[in-house]
């Protein structure tokens, strides 16, 4: 009976064409990634717009291709939560060693 109730849960998993759009959407994040670097006006915000891109490609990444979408929420959460605590930390201790700050020496 539980074992019913697992599988209504979850949905049909999606057709080759979806994960090759998935793919070129990783490979646009990809090379936003890259101009970004190269454009020297964006160095002031630099580092959060790439922890903000990094961020959705894991998302996209767990989401599809480790099939967390079609799989019950625990699963995701497993995933997500560990997520949520990195940006945290890398954010609070970013603020803490002053890599925000236009003036900061490294």
């Amino acid at each position: 009976m539980a074992e019913a109730a697992v599988h209504a849960e979850q949905q049909e998993h999606p057709s080759p064409a979806t994960y090759l759009k998935i793919a070129v959407i990783l490979t646009v994040i990809t090379a936003v990634e890259v101009a970004i670097y190269y454009i020297p006006a964006m160095r002031g915000i630099l580092v959060p717009l790439l922890l903000v891109f990094s961020a959705v490609k894991f998302l996209t990444v767990v989401g599809w291709y480790m099939h967390l979408r079609m799989d019950p929420v625990i699963y995701s959460r497993l995933f997500y939560a560990p997520l949520v605590l990195a940006i945290v930390m890398t954010t609070v201790l970013m603020l803490l060693f002053g890599h925000f700050l236009p003036d900061a020496k490294p």
